[in-house]
């Protein structure tokens, strides 16, 4: 006898077989216990949810001689054994992928004149209906609206939005959900119990997980597994060779190269995951999952039960979660997204994944503003880092001790005291301008986010100047207690002292206010380069966009 797959061998046959589709599943039973079935019945969902699998039974109930309490078919009467086997002319199963003509669904007016042979019903199973043509959809319309009394159409469908209204509203509609990985998992245990096959419980968790809510992919996969690995025992390993992915720490690796802006180590570990044999389709997909996974960890403490990870897993996204932002995770997201779409019909799947790779190490290859504040947070994490600090000129230290403000803190004499900012200061504070307006409280953090920080280039006093739109927010910030807050705030970040005075755009008289282009000055500063401003030959202040932001 040949092999039967194991989504065919154990399809369910009766109601109480079918998982994941609760709602469904009572309400039917309810129908038939109390007579009240209808003429039309429209099945939506994603693929292999149980659409067919349902109305195939409810087929059966329909025309069974002997249904038992809860209105399952018995599948022991001639009538079951007949529509089991595809036999009977009660039930007539159409493809409208490949009969969508609206010669095809003439034919089913014809037939519907006669009444069953054997049965009570003429049970009509469309499968695809969104492929009907739209002069077959209005064949269909009238025998629809109003089918004989022994006819009972189920349509199935996993695009619910091509279906035409004047269809949808002639039809009772039932939503099949993805099946949980809880449900997925619990199914295929039982089921290797019955074929004798043993399993590690995280494999089948990952076959379940790898079958995006589909029982059928579920059994698909599985099926795979044990015919790779005949005779033995079926574990986690094993299965991440046969459907060719990653287990989670090479993404967490991958992921810190990536943030840390190492190109040539994640090249590697992508060249020895290719060596390993790894499908490079499904390895992108995996990690636009992991990335997710972290994306959701991020943003909230209580999901556990939506990522469905291991406690060590979760830990490990938990600590990753605080080395990157939101912004720079939408960022790797979205190039994964649109590589996955491109590798579908790529012939050269490895090198538009090295080079979408290579766009996460390196930002300033992306224009557009995610590119450029991930850019920033690189660069950002160097300059805290010290990485790019340069030495002081000599003699500097003892300057700088004879300096007004510089010195000892006598009340922590291990900390040095709060030094008075320069212009070059200020430049780096309206550079993490963001951060420390984050620091401060509400209402004040409200009022900071409006404002443009400047400094006066003419005088080169320690005054951070604030040009803000309105009236309202300038008096806010300029009162005293809001101004000590904001340079507590400074000077806890920066080390650095410095004057607070919120001001109108236009506002200045005889000051020089100046605005330091974000990226301009970082650049500067990476480079070692000092910033020289120039010359005011026009008459025209250089770099001053007056209520204007580059964020």
């Amino acid at each position: 006898m040949s092999y039967t797959a194991l989504y065919r061998k154990f399809r369910p046959t009766t109601f109480d077989e079918v998982k994941g589709q609760d709602h469904i599943v009572t309400t039917l039973k309810n129908q038939l216990k109390a007579g009240r079935i209808g003429h039309a019945y429209l099945f939506c969902g994603t693929r292999g949810t149980g659409k067919t699998t349902v109305a195939k039974i409810l087929a059966r109930a329909v025309n069974c001689e002997s249904p038992r309490e809860d209105g399952s078919p018995c599948n022991a009467c001639e009538t079951c054994r007949e529509i089991l086997n595809g036999t009977s002319g009660n039930v007539i199963e159409i493809d409208a992928a490949s009969n969508n003509g609206v010669d095809n669904i003439r034919e089913i007016r014809e037939e519907v004149q006669y009444r069953p042979t054997r049965g009570r019903y003429k049970v009509y199973i469309i499968d695809e209906v969104h492929m009907l043509s739209t002069g077959a959809f209005n064949a269909l319309l009238k025998t629809l609206e109003e089918p004989p009394e022994y006819v009972i159409f189920i349509l199935a469908t996993t695009e619910v939005n091509k279906i035409p209204v004047t269809i949808l509203s002639r039809c009772q509609r039932y939503n099949f959900h993805r099946i949980t990985i809880d449900t997925i998992a619990s199914r295929l245990q039982e089921l290797l119990q019955k074929e004798g096959v043993e399993a590690e419980e995280k494999a089948i968790r990952y076959v379940a997980k790898a079958a995006d809510g589909s029982m059928r992919d579920a059994l698909s996969l599985l099926d795979q597994c044990i015919a790779f690995y005949l005779g033995e025992k079926l574990t986690y390993e094993k299965v991440l060779d046969v459907l060719g992915t990653v287990d989670t720490e090479v993404f967490s690796r991958l992921l810190r190269r990536v943030i840390d802006g190492d190109a040539s180590g994640a090249i590697r570990i992508l060249n020895e995951m290719v060596r390993n044999g790894k499908e490079m389709g499904q390895l992108v997909t995996d990690f636009t999952w992991y990335l997710r996974n972290l994306m959701l960890v991020q943003n909230s403490d209580d999901l556990e039960d939506v990522l469905d990870v291991s406690a060590e897993n979760l830990r490990q996204l938990k600590e990753e979660s605080t080395m990157i932002d939101s912004n720079g995770l939408m960022r790797y997201i979205r190039i994964l997204s649109d590589l996955s779409n491109q590798l579908r019909f790529a012939a050269q799947k490895q090198i538009l994944t090295e080079t979408a790779l290579i766009r996460l190490c390196r930002p300033q290859m992306d224009t557009d503003l995610s590119g450029v504040l991930d850019r920033i947070r690189q660069l950002e994490k160097k300059l805290e880092g010290g990485t790019f600090v340069q030495a002081a000129p000599a003699g500097s230290a003892g300057e700088a001790a004879n300096m007004p403000g510089r010195g000892t803190n006598p009340e922590h004499p291990e900390k040095p005291a709060a030094v008075r900012a320069a212009p070059e200061d200020l430049r780096r504070i309206r550079a993490e301008w963001k951060k420390i307006a984050g620091m401060t409280r509400e209402p004040l953090h409200a009022y900071l986010e409006k404002a443009v920080p400047k400094y006066d280039s003419a005088s080169g006093s320690n005054v951070l100047y604030l040009s803000m739109e309105d009236d309202i927010s300038r008096t806010q910030v300029n009162d005293e207690s809001r101004k000590e807050e904001l340079k507590a705030v400074i000077r806890e970040l920066t080390g650095r002292e410095v004057e607070i005075e919120a001001v109108a755009p236009d506002e200045g008289g005889e000051k020089k206010l100046t605005d330091i282009p974000v990226e301009e000055m970082l650049e500067a500063e990476i480079q070692g380069i000092p910033i020289e401003e120039e010359d005011d030959d026009d008459g025209e202040e250089p770099y001053d966009y007056e209520g204007g932001s580059y964020e």
